[in-house]
C-alpha cells in the first residue's frame, strides 16, 4: 500500500482555517479592566507585564483562561456539569480564537498531609507498579506498597451458586493489601497532646473548661456532653474518675440520644484528630494553627522511621532498594538508579518514570525527594511541580497560562526555564505568561504592557507588541526594563552577630555561620540550596524574630484590607465612641449587616450545574449595611464610604480632624509604606493579585514587635518598578535599628544589601554549604559562585 501523501501546504493561497491566527478580546471589564480590546497571536510566547495590581490576571487568567475552562465544562452533561466547579462567564464582551487553557498557577498543591511530591505527580503509582513486578520477596500487587492503603484480612462463610437453585457454603478468608504503617496510619509521625492545652482541670465543663477553638458549652457541643450521660458536666475534670475522663478523650464514637435527637458521641482526641489534623498545618485559620502548635507534638512515627509504610512494604526491594530507600532518594539519584535497571519485561514502565524523574531534573527540581510533603513546597517549586505533568505531552494547539514560571527561581536557573517556554511554543502552543522577569519578558515574541498604575489606576493596555517597541516606549515598563541596581558605595558597620551553630536541618552539613545584626543581610543561593533550611530552621524560631514567609494569605469575599490588617477595629471604636453605640454595628459580619444579603452586598443565586447570578442587593445597594447603621458619621463619612476609601485618602482623613484616629493612622501608613496607598479598604481580599497580598502580609507584619525581621523573597509578585519601593522599605526598617534578613534571588535586593551568605554550590546533597560570606562588593570583584558570577554580570552589565 503506497504511503498516504502529505498536503501541499506551500500553496500561496491561505486555507480560511489559517485565518484563525488571533485570540480576539473586546470589552473585557473583569475586575479593574477597563473595556479592553486587544487580539493575542496564537502559537507564539505572549508576557504580560505591568505593575502589580494592573490587571494582569484579571485579563489572562480571570477572562481568557477562565472562559476557555467554563466552555469545556459545558461539555459534559449536566449531571457531570453538577460535580464540577461553577465558573462564571467572565465580563467581556467578545472572546474568539480560544483554544483548551491548561493552567500551571502558583496555587499551593492541595492542604492533604497526605499528598507527596511523589503522589502528585504520579511517580509513586508508578514505582509501585515497578515493585510490584521486580521486587523480592513478592509481597502483592501495586497496592500493598501504598501507605494510603491499610492491610487487612477477613474471613468467614460465603453461598457458592454451583446451578440453578443449588449453592454450596464454602469458608473463604480474604486479603487487602495494603502499605499504610498501622501505627501512624500512614502520616509518618505520630501525636502527642498536651492536656493542660485541652481542658483546665480545675473547672467543670459548664464553667468552661475546654480550651479547644469552636468548643464552647453555649453551642451544639454543649448540649451532647451535657447530655451524654458519661460524665457529670457540673464536676471538675480533675475530680473525673479514670473512666469517666478516658470517655472525655479517649471515647470512640458511639449512637446516643440527647433531647431526643440521635447524635454521634465521640472522644475530644479521635475529634480533634479527624477535624483540625486532617488538614495540612498551612491550611489552617490562623487560631487553629495557634492551638495545634500549643497543644499537640508531632514526632517522627517510631514503627516506620517516617516512611508511612509497614514492615512488609519495606522489606520487598529490588538491587538492594526499598520503595521507601527510593522515595526518599535526591530525584536526580532516584532517576540514575532508575536508568541503570536493564528488565526487557517492564521496559516501557521503566521508560515511563525515567521521563517524569529526568522532567523533575531538566526543570530545576531534581534537589527533591518523592516523600516530600507537597504542602511544604514554596509556591515557585509548586508550579514547577505541575510542569512535569507536561514536559514531553503530545498535545498541541494548547493554550498553557502560567503565572510568574520564574518566582523563586535562581538567575541560574532562569535559562532553563526560558528554554522549557520556548520548546511549548515550537510544538505549535499557545503561551501567555505573566512575569515581572526581564530575562523572561526578552524572550516573549509578543508582549503587553497593562497599567499605567495599579488598581482603579491600571485596567489598561498602554503597550503592545515586541519588545525592542516595549523599551523604546515611555511605559513605566519599558523605563524599568534595561534597569541596573549598582552597588552601595559603602555598607553599614554591623551591631553584632546572631550565631548560627552545626545547623544540619534538611540538606545542611552542620553549618557554622554568624549573621551581621543593625544591616540588611541577604541570604542567597540556587533553589534547594538550603537557604530557607539555615534562615527558619535556626533563626525565625528566636524570641525576637519577626518571620514573614511565603504562605498565601487567604480570605474570603467578605475579606478586605481593613479586616486583615486589623485596621477594622479602631474604625469600629471610633465610629461607636463618637455616636455613643456599640462598635459591632460597624462591622458587615455583625450586628450591623444588611439582613437582605447578609453583609455581603450581593445576593448569590444557585443555578445548579448553570453557573450562579450574583446580583447587587437591592436593599443596601452593595454597601453591606443597614440603612440605619450609616446615618451615624465620623467626620462627616458613614462607614461604608470610609471603606470606600483609598489607603491614601484615609490617611488623611484618620490624621487629622475630628476622625483623627493615631491607631488606625499608624495601619495605614504601613500599608502606603508597602505600596498600597491605591487600595479600597473594603476591596474584597478575593481580588488581589498575588503580589499585592505578599505586601498587604508584609504590611500587617511590620507592626509586629521585634528587633529582627525575616523575610523569604518580599520581591515575588512585584514590578522592576516596585522593587525599588521595597528596598527603600529595607532601608528604612535598617535606619530604625531593626536587623533584616531576606531570602532572595532578586539581584537588585542583593546589590543593595550589606551582607551576603551565599550556599551552595548546588543544591540537594550538592548544597547546603556556606560558599560566600561578606559584602556584595566582595563578591563581584571575585565571582567564584554561580550568584557571584551572575551578580557581576548584572551590575557590570
Amino acid at each position: 500500500m503506497p504511503p498516504t501523501p502529505r498536503p501541499d501546504t506551500s500553496s500561496p493561497t491561505r486555507h480560511i482555517a489559517d485565518s484563525h491566527d488571533v485570540i480576539r478580546v473586546r470589552g473585557a471589564r473583569e475586575n479593574n479592566l477597563k473595556n479592553i480590546d486587544i487580539d493575542i497571536p496564537k502559537r507564539r510566547l505572549t508576557v504580560f507585564t505591568g505593575v502589580s495590581g494592573s490587571g494582569k490576571s484579571s485579563l489572562v487568567f480571570g477572562t481568557i483562561a477562565a472562559e476557555s475552562q467554563r466552555l469545556i465544562n459545558e461539555t459534559y452533561s449536566a449531571f457531570i456539569q453538577g460535580f464540577m466547579p461553577n465558573i462564571p462567564r467572565p465580563d467581556v464582551d467578545v472572546l474568539e480564537g480560544l483554544t483548551t487553557a491548561i493552567i500551571v498557577d502558583q496555587e499551593r498543591i492541595g492542604a492533604n498531609p497526605r499528598s507527596t511530591v511523589g503522589t502528585v505527580t504520579d511517580a509513586n503509582a508508578l514505582l509501585r507498579i515497578l515493585f510490584s513486578r521486580l521486587g523480592q520477596p513478592y509481597i502483592g500487587p501495586s497496592t500493598a506498597f501504598s501507605f494510603n492503603i491499610a492491610a487487612g484480612q477477613a474471613s468467614g462463610a460465603i453461598t457458592v451458586e454451583r446451578g440453578p437453585g443449588s449453592g454450596k457454603t464454602e469458608e473463604r478468608t480474604v486479603t487487602l493489601y495494603g502499605g499504610m504503617c498501622p501505627r501512624c496510619e500512614g502520616m509518618g509521625r505520630v501525636t502527642d497532646f498536651d492536656l493542660t492545652a485541652l481542658y483546665d482541670a480545675d473547672k467543670s465543663l459548664n464553667e468552661g473548661a475546654l480550651k479547644i477553638p469552636g468548643y464552647s458549652m453555649d453551642g451544639w457541643y454543649g448540649r451532647i456532653f451535657r447530655g451524654c450521660g458519661f460524665f457529670d458536666p457540673d464536676k471538675p475534670i480533675r475530680e473525673f474518675t479514670e473512666q469517666e475522663l478516658n470517655d472525655l478523650l479517649y471515647k470512640p464514637p458511639t449512637r446516643i440520644k440527647v433531647d431526643g435527637i440521635n447524635v454521634t458521641y465521640e472522644g475530644l482526641i479521635p475529634r480533634i484528630q479527624k477535624s483540625f489534623l486532617s488538614k495540612d498545618r498551612e491550611a489552617m485559620q490562623p487560631h487553629i494553627r495557634a492551638f495545634v502548635d500549643r497543644a499537640i507534638t508531632f514526632t517522627t512515627c517510631p514503627d516506620c522511621g517516617g516512611t508511612r509504610l509497614n514492615e512488609r512494604a519495606r522489606s520487598s526491594k529490588i538491587k538492594g532498594i526499598s520503595i521507601a530507600d527510593a522515595c526518599a532518594m535526591q530525584v536526580s539519584d532516584l532517576a540514575e538508579w532508575v536508568r541503570s535497571l536493564d528488565e526487557p519485561s517492564v521496559a516501557p514502565l521503566l521508560a515511563k518514570l525515567q521521563h517524569v524523574l529526568d522532567s523533575f531534573v531538566e526543570i530545576g527540581l531534581g534537589y527533591l525527594s518523592l516523600d516530600r510533603s507537597s504542602g511544604t513546597l514554596s509556591g515557585g517549586e509548586a508550579q514547577r511541580v505541575k510542569m512535569v505533568r507536561h514536559l514531553g505531552s503530545p498535545l498541541t494547539d494548547v493554550t498553557y497560562v502560567f503565572d510568574e514560571p520564574t518566582t523563586g527561581m535562581h538567575p541560574h536557573d532562569i535559562q532553563r526555564m526560558n528554554d522549557l517556554l520556548l520548546r511549548l511554543r515550537d510544538k505549535g502552543n499557545t503561551v501567555l505568561v505573566v512575569e515581572h522577569e526581564p530575562e523572561t519578558i526578552a524572550i516573549a515574541d509578543y508582549v503587553v504592557d497593562l497599567g499605567p498604575g495599579a488598581g482603579s489606576a491600571g485596567g489598561e493596555v498602554v503597550y503592545a507588541g515586541t519588545v525592542e517597541g516595549l523599551r523604546a516606549s515611555d511605559t513605566l515598563t519599558g523605563r524599568h526594563l534595561d534597569d541596573r541596581a549598582s552597588l552601595k558605595p559603602s555598607v553599614r558597620t554591623p551591631t553584632g552577630v546572631l550565631e548560627v551553630r552545626g545547623a544540619n536541618t534538611h540538606n545542611l552539613k552542620n553549618v557554622d555561620v554568624d549573621i551581621p545584626l543593625g544591616v540588611l543581610v541577604v541570604v542567597t543561593g540556587v533553589a534547594g540550596s538550603g537557604k530557607s533550611s539555615l534562615i527558619h530552621g535556626s533563626v525565625s524560631c528566636r524570641e525576637g524574630v519577626v518571620a514573614i514567609d511565603q504562605s498565601p494569605i487567604r480570605g474570603s469575599r467578605r475579606s478586605n484590607p481593613a479586616t486583615y490588617t486589623g485596621l477594622l477595629d479602631p474604625i469600629r471604636k471610633a465610629f461607636a465612641k463618637t455616636n455613643g453605640v456599640k462598635p459591632s454595628l460597624f462591622s458587615a459580619n455583625s450586628e450591623g449587616a444588611c439582613p437582605a444579603c447578609n453583609g455581603a452586598g450581593v445576593i448569590y443565586t444557585d443555578l445548579a450545574m448553570m453557573a450562579g447570578v450574583t446580583t447587587i442587593c437591592e436593599e443596601c445597594e452593595g454597601r453591606r449595611f443597614q440603612a440605619s447603621v450609616l446615618e451615624y458619621r465620623l467626620g462627616g463619612r458613614n462607614i461604608a464610604e470610609v471603606l470606600d476609601m483609598p489607603v491614601v485618602e484615609a490617611m488623611d482623613f484618620f490624621g487629622s480632624g475630628e476622625a483623627r484616629t493615631p491607631a488606625a493612622h499608624a495601619i495605614l501608613q504601613r500599608m502606603a509604606d508597602v505600596g498600597l496607598g491605591y487600595l479600597r479598604l473594603g476591596q474584597p481580599l478575593t481580588t488581589l493579585s498575588g503580589g499585592e497580598r505578599q505586601r498587604l502580609k508584609l504590611a500587617t507584619h511590620m507592626g509586629t514587635d521585634g528587633g529582627i525581621y525575616v523575610l523569604d523573597e518580599p520581591t515575588t509578585g512585584l514590578h522592576l518598578a516596585d522593587v525599588e519601593q521595597l528596598l527603600g522599605l529595607l532601608d528604612r526598617l535598617v535606619d530604625s535599628g531593626k536587623s533584616v534578613i531576606v531570602i532572595e534571588h532578586h539581584l537588585a535586593v542583593m546589590a543593595h544589601a550589606d551582607w551576603i551568605i551565599d550556599l551552595g554550590p548546588g543544591a540537594g546533597h550538592d548544597g547546603g554549604r556556606i560558599v560566600f560570606e561578606g559584602t556584595p562588593a566582595d563578591l563581584v570583584a571575585a565571582p567564584t559562585t554561580l550568584t557571584g558570577q551572575h551578580l557581576a554580570a548584572y551590575v557590570n552589565g
